[in-house]
């Protein structure tokens, strides 16, 4: 009996840690935004680890993919066991941390995929717990599927492969979009409410790094930023709960007028999505003006999208010799929308038909 429950938490756990590394690994950019999260001031108030976000969360999402092959073929039990448990027990850590304190409200372990609330995600994490303990208490028991050096050139496989997705969807989009953005969404289809839902009542509030010190602002506040503001974080506080459409956060504002409602009747529209103007790549920007021009040629209406204050605008505008114009979105749903930065998105009264990486411009069926 001890033998099956032993070998039942070792494909489960090792399962699990395969599926749950490969959907982040199918978006290393969002789990990044999620560290950042719970790197932020507010939370574990760790500012220095911000720049590092991406970096950690490549090597997490491909050790726990690498981890859980190791533990089904059995690769050098006792460095997998303790890599599991040390993990495991960090994560659990997080994730009470945040449930109980209203922190993070989805952990991201699931990526976009699958949400989970705080609570629902230490339950996970305290059951994963308990399988991996059955696991360290009989490690005996764990025997190696086939000879060393075959375990080896398949853990040597799974590493390679992971890096390759790594570097690929970094580079290009993800493989599987599961954000409410995804092609062939109708955002303003997205954003309306049936008839006989109770509209839930939600307050945002967005902090932003002003000369080192994090300070919340309203949505009102937003076109009237202190100057050198820099987007840090967004919490919603739910005041009533009641229906929430899938996207509920989608505006397009310019010196205080929200344009969304005309721009999402557009035939043909190009939207260039920044969330950050100050950390956009340079080659990525500098394509956009030439496609701007041949967007223009064809009868499109192309506009910028970004949650940079005004004087980052005009410096970039005037930098890069832009023609077109910026709106104002909130970086949370710029960040969702698409992770690239910047990237180009296709919109035909509303529909998402193209979103394509920087580096995918030639892709664009214009």
């Amino acid at each position: 009996m001890k033998n099956i429950i032993t070998q039942f938490s070792r494909i489960f756990v090792g399962i699990l840690f395969i599926i749950s590394g490969l959907i982040k690994l199918n978006d290393p950019i969002g789990f990044a935004f999620k560290l950042e999260e719970y790197f932020s001031e507010p939370v574990l108030n760790l500012p220095f680890l911000e720049p590092l976000a991406l970096s950690i969360s490549v090597f997490m999402v491909i050790l726990e993919v690498v981890l859980g092959v190791m533990l089904l073929v059995g690769f050098k039990r006792k460095l997998t066991i303790w890599s599991l448990l040390l993990m495991i027990v960090f994560f659990t850590f997080l994730t009470f941390y945040s449930a109980y304190f209203n922190k993070v409200t989805d952990c991201g372990c699931f990526g976009d995929a699958l949400k989970l609330t705080p609570w629902e995600s230490f339950t996970k994490d305290i059951v994963l717990l308990f399988f991996i303990l059955i696991l360290f208490f009989n490690q005996k028991l764990i025997q190696p599927l086939f000879k060393s050096k075959t375990n080896g050139s398949i853990v040597v496989i799974a590493l390679v492969l992971s890096g390759f997705m790594g570097y690929w969807v970094l580079n290009h989009l993800p493989l599987k979009d599961f954000r409410a953005y995804k092609v062939g969404t109708n955002i303003e289809k997205d954003m309306s409410f049936p008839a006989d839902a109770e509209p839930a009542v939600i307050e945002m509030v967005f902090i932003y790094d002003v000369n080192g010190v994090h300070k919340e602002f309203s949505a009102n506040d937003l076109m009237s930023l202190p100057e050198g503001a820099a987007f840090v974080d967004r919490k919603d506080n739910i005041i009533s709960a009641g229906y929430l459409p899938p996207i509920h956060d989608f505006t397009m504002e310019k010196d205080d007028v929200d344009h969304t409602s005309a721009f999402l009747a557009e035939p043909k529209l190009m939207l260039f999505i920044s969330y950050n103007l100050e950390l956009a790549s340079d080659q990525g920007l500098k394509k956009l003006e030439k496609l701007n021009l041949e967007a223009l040629a064809k009868g499109y209406k192309v506009i910028g999208m970004t949650a940079s204050n005004k004087d980052e605008i005009a410096k970039i505008k005037a930098k890069y010799n832009f023609t077109f114009d910026y709106y104002f979105a909130d970086a949370t749903t710029l960040k969702t929308i698409e992770r690239a930065n910047p990237s180009i998105v296709i919109l035909e009264k509303g529909t998402i038909t193209q979103k394509v990486h920087h580096n995918d411009i030639d892709k664009l069926k214009l």
